[in-house]
């Protein structure tokens, strides 16, 4: 995975968000250095930045951007594109650590290595997941501290010591510190701290001192990480929740075929993302796997939670599906596909492994030559297939995975959903032009929201054609590059003839006009 970090970091382009979070990490690091160093003279990079208590992102977390800030003022400082590279490889070494939970948590709970690495390798081969790993500096961050949060959390029910609940503590403050919704990890190690304390009563008294212990240091440890809470902890981390409920935002969203505000999206609107964006086999496996827990707990009961296998198996379940549960309860704001519940997709592949592995065992049980003998040779082939179309799209759509849809036709998907909502493409469809037209000045329209797009991604073009490209009023301009985030329709020809697009299985997802 390193290996692919160090090889593929500059194929991805840059985000919409990214210069707003790298602000966001200096804005904090400016505070820090003001109320650290008061009199220590100015540093001109470390200064002129927005105020953060008036700032208008002070409410997210800075438990990533911030480091970056100090990283790049250290080694990048007079080199921008360079300093994106390096943080898109850094968010590429938080998903390597997050892999790496999720070996470990399979590996614990199937008893195999290779069942770690069958886990491993579904997170990898996913193909939404794998290209933003490399630039969702939110919430791919995220899901990588809170598939460690869950490994800590194991860690620490098994065997209750000081030194594991401070390491739990530690990581669920920076998880905290990313997303508020790290407050979620609490809460699973309080339930499932009191159902070990019911399951193991050999364990009750270090199980109780380890826990006040964690719940005792992890709330100072949120206030050190996140610096706009230093002044008044208590009133702004509510004042985060309630932002997180009922958040600001209230762009439109294009799902199913209408234009609809992110606040008044249905209930259904991030399952049926995860549906259409996760591929078929993982998905298949993952509802034999709840099943199977289900079953199990039904027909068993008190001796499935006495079991430690069994109480795992509850805890990813409720990872995976109680976020969900819980936005749809409170009515909280979401958008761009189902981005935001990214930390659920750990558990949703430790369930599809579960289910993987009753079927492995039940087609093992049965006798030769029998029909179930038949038909899990059958599946077997079924989930190869699925796999090796997986890989193939991956490689095949590189670097455009983010815009995967497991079983929906371009022209299908391209009526019902948004495609590149990031605006990856842009550097892809940027270099093409000016790989095209070799003159001096390339004048491009910098109409609407398509000017953040292009101007993000001209910064990781090579210099030369970065001093070529001029952004320029739609009136002046000689092309212009059409995105499908908010104009889901062909574009007329009123923008031009189309000489250039990017598809992604049949999926319009660029064009570039000469007008």
């Amino acid at each position: 995975m390193l290996l692919l970090g160090l090889l593929l970091t500059q194929d991805y382009g840059m985000s919409w968000d990214e210069p707003a979070e790298r602000e966001a990490g200096y804005v904090s690091l400016q505070y820090v250095a003001q109320r650290l160093a008061p009199y220590a003279p100015e540093n001109p990079y470390l200064t002129g930045w927005p105020v953060l208590r008036t700032y208008r992102d002070a409410d997210h977390g800075v438990a990533f951007q911030l480091p970056m800030a100090v990283m790049e003022a250290i080694f990048s400082r007079h080199d921008l594109q360079r300093a994106y590279w390096l943080r898109h490889f850094l968010v590429f070494g938080t998903f390597i650590l997050g892999t790496w939970a999720v070996y470990r948590l399979a590996m614990a709970q199937f008893g195999s290595w290779k069942w770690g690495l069958v886990a491993a390798a579904i997170l990898v081969l996913s193909p939404r997941i794998f290209a933003e790993a490399f630039y969702n500096y939110k919430d791919l961050v995220f899901m990588n501290l809170f598939a460690l949060g869950g490994y800590t959390l194991t860690r620490l029910l098994r065997r209750p010591t000081t030194g594991r609940a401070l390491v739990h503590a530690l990581v669920t403050a920076l998880a905290t510190d990313v997303r508020i919704m790290g407050l979620l990890l609490p809460a699973l190690t309080v339930g499932f701290g009191a159902l070990e304390w019911w399951a193991r009563p050999v364990r009750r008294r270090e199980l109780l001192r380890a826990a006040a212990l964690y719940l005792a240091t992890v709330g100072p440890l949120v206030v050190l990480f996140w610096p706009y809470l230093w002044e008044a902890p208590v009133q702004r981390l509510w004042a985060n929740f309630g932002s997180f409920r009922r958040y600001r935002q209230t762009m439109q969203v294009f799902y199913l075929g209408q234009l609809e505000s992110c606040q008044r999206l249905p209930w259904h609107y991030l399952s049926v993302w995860l549906l259409v964006t996760t591929p078929v086999a993982y998905t298949a496996l993952f509802v034999g796997g709840t099943a199977s827990v289900l079953r199990g707990f039904y027909q068993h009961r008190v001796a499935f939670l006495r079991r430690a296998t069994g109480r795992r198996d509850l805890l990813w379940g409720a990872w995976c599906l109680g976020p969900l549960l819980l936005i749809i309860l409170i009515n909280s704001v979401v958008y761009d596909g189902w981005r935001h519940v990214y930390f659920i997709y750990p558990a949703f592949v430790l369930l599809a492994v579960r289910g993987l592995r009753a079927g492995v065992r039940t087609w093992r049980a049965a006798p030769q030559a029998s029909t179930n003998r038949r038909l899990g040779v059958v599946a077997g082939t079924l989930l190869a297939v699925g796999l090796g179309h997986t890989i193939l799209r991956m490689v095949t759509d590189h670097p455009h995975q983010n815009t995967y849809f497991s079983f929906l036709p371009g022209p299908v998907a391209a009526r019902l959903f948004e495609r590149d909502y990031w605006g990856i493409s842009a550097r892809q469809g940027l270099g093409w032009l000016l790989a095209h037209d070799r003159r001096a000045t390339v004048a491009v329209s910098d109409t609407l929201y398509y000017k953040y797009f292009l101007h993000n991604n001209s910064l990781l073009l090579p210099a030369a054609d970065r001093a070529r490209l001029r952004l320029v009023p739609h009136h002046q301009a000689e092309y212009f590059i059409g995105m499908y985030r908010w104009h889901p329709a062909p574009y007329d020809a009123t923008y031009g003839t189309a000489i250039h697009e990017i598809q992604v299985a049949g999926l319009p997802i660029l064009t570039v006009f000469h007008r």
